[in-house]
């Protein structure tokens, strides 16, 4: 008997196992390896990471030399930032949700033993092994994984904001550092120039021709630029050690002196960007999947309160009979069950129907504040765009071409006498803070650009930032 029953467990749990796969009420749905089924429709392909080991067979390692341009910087950040691979694994976790939600319960197998024999015409029946599989109301389970691909995809479109968001801090501290060289460079170009002023009075002032106050005047000036300088290179570290930090990498890594970087304008106003942002931010496209969801989440909720349906089959081992001349003596009886789960107690499934409305309710809500707080910071964000571009061109073309117009003038006034060497100084000066602050205003426009494309969720319409019409014949001046 003993062989015969573990026959029988075997045989019925195989049953339970093919019974287990599919269902008859709902169509059966692969997940492929690519889990395209969570991807958006419009989803770009995701970039390799270094955590991901197919990467080195598909994708060569950017690197980052001496003349790394700012696209070689954003990529080699994507590549190896683990905020971006963070968010790709949750959502590859999310994608991962599908192939649980659609499944059917487990089947159910059962043993028994008579605890006293139960004879029967045909013989005493010994045990029972049974198996049962539950079906869920059609259209539940492919509600279930519609829900979880709704969620998937709002995870990738999270995955998009965390490649936004870096690519936004590369490049606005890639800006920084560029200033920074360059208000380097300019104050180093200005202090060799105030140290050949120096050099003039300190030779007049030898022959009596020129004034204690103004050699400790020029002096001073040296001084003061020399702090300014040294505190602008004591600066440089930290600024690298940002961008590094969003690269990656250790954050003394070199990174060499900066070019200018080259300048783009958005070419579309505020508002045109508003109404791209509405279509292509990926926070407001990810509230959108969530909306969705939670509508799937209602159905799902209402088919919950609907029945369920449970098969069984059993397999009672029995005994010969006392009689073995009787034709059925025995013969092992199979019994194909049927049931029904009645939910009763319809407080808990009306109150999940009302839970997932009022969740679609606060969504949508909270998409409309969030598009509200976009538009107004794409606003806010253009103006400093547009505002910063107003500056570079005042500083290109007016400020600094006057600026060095009037220091020739002082120069040569000042070599006949014309012209006091205080009066130098303060033009020098002034030239100095025009270009100091037209490096800024660059930077300005292109971390401006940064959050603008953050915003907008994909790259802003522009064009080249214009170079003035006229460019002074030479940026040094000689004493």
């Amino acid at each position: 008997m003993a062989v015969r029953l573990i026959a029988c467990a075997m045989g019925v749990a195989a049953v339970g196992f093919v019974g287990g796969c599919s269902s008859p009420f709902d169509p059966t749905r692969g997940l492929s390896p690519s889990y395209a089924r969570s991807l958006p429709d419009d989803a770009d392909s995701s970039p390799r990471s270094v955590y991901r080991s197919e990467s080195e067979s598909n994708t060569v390692v950017p690197a980052l030399g001496e003349r790394a341009s700012a696209d070689d910087f954003v990529r080699f950040a994507l590549y190896h930032s683990p905020k971006v691979e963070a968010a790709y694994q949750l959502w590859a976790a999310a994608a991962e949700r599908l192939p649980q939600v659609r499944s059917l319960p487990d089947p159910r197998v059962n043993f028994g033993f008579f605890l006293g024999e139960v004879e029967t015409r045909t013989g005493a029946q010994q045990a029972r092994v049974g198996v049962s599989q539950s079906f869920p109301w059609p259209g539940l389970l492919s509600d279930r994984e519609d829900a979880a691909a709704m969620a998937a995809r709002a995870a990738w479109r999270q995955f998009e904001v965390a490649r936004l968001g870096v690519t936004e801090r590369v490049v606005e501290t890639l800006h920084e550092v560029a200033y920074l060289d360059a208000a380097i460079r300019i104050t180093g170009e200005n202090l060799e120039l105030l140290s050949s002023f120096e050099e003039v009075v300190r030779a007049r002032y030898r022959v009596g021709s020129g004034s204690h106050p103004e050699l400790v005047r020029v002096q001073v000036e040296l001084g003061q630029l020399e702090d300014r300088l040294a505190q602008l290179r004591a600066m440089r570290p930290t600024y690298v050690a940002d961008l590094n930090a969003a690269l990656n990498r250790r954050t003394d890594a070199p990174v060499a002196e900066f070019a200018e970087l080259p300048g783009r304008v958005a070419s579309v106003d505020g508002p045109a960007l508003a109404e791209l942002a509405r279509r292509s931010n990926p926070v407001l496209l990810a509230l959108d999947e969530r909306i969705e969801k939670q509508r799937i989440r209602g159905e799902v909720a209402r088919k919950e309160g609907l029945p369920d349906f449970t098969v069984g089959l059993d397999y009672i081992v029995t005994d010969e009979a006392v009689d073995s001349s009787i034709a059925e003596s025995g013969d092992d009886p199979i019994l194909l069950s049927f049931g029904i789960a009645v939910p009763l107690w319809r407080d808990k499934y009306d109150a999940g129907v009302r839970e997932a409305i009022a969740r679609r309710l606060a969504v949508s809500f909270e998409r409309a504040d969030e598009a509200n707080r976009i538009t107004a910071s794409i606003q806010r964000a253009w103006f400093e765009h547009t505002d910063a571009d107003r500056r570079v061109r005042l500083f290109e073309t007016t400020l600094i071409p006057k600026a060095e117009e009037s220091l020739r003038a002082s120069l040569a006034g000042f070599r006949t006498g014309d012209t006091s060497f205080l009066d130098l100084l303060d033009t020098e000066r002034t030239l100095l803070e025009f270009a100091v602050s037209a490096e800024r205003a660059r930077a300005d426009r292109g971390q401006a650009l940064a959050r603008l494309n953050t915003l907008v969720g994909e790259a802003v319409p522009t064009e080249p930032a214009t170079s003035p019409a006229t460019q002074p014949e030479s940026n040094e001046v000689q004493p």
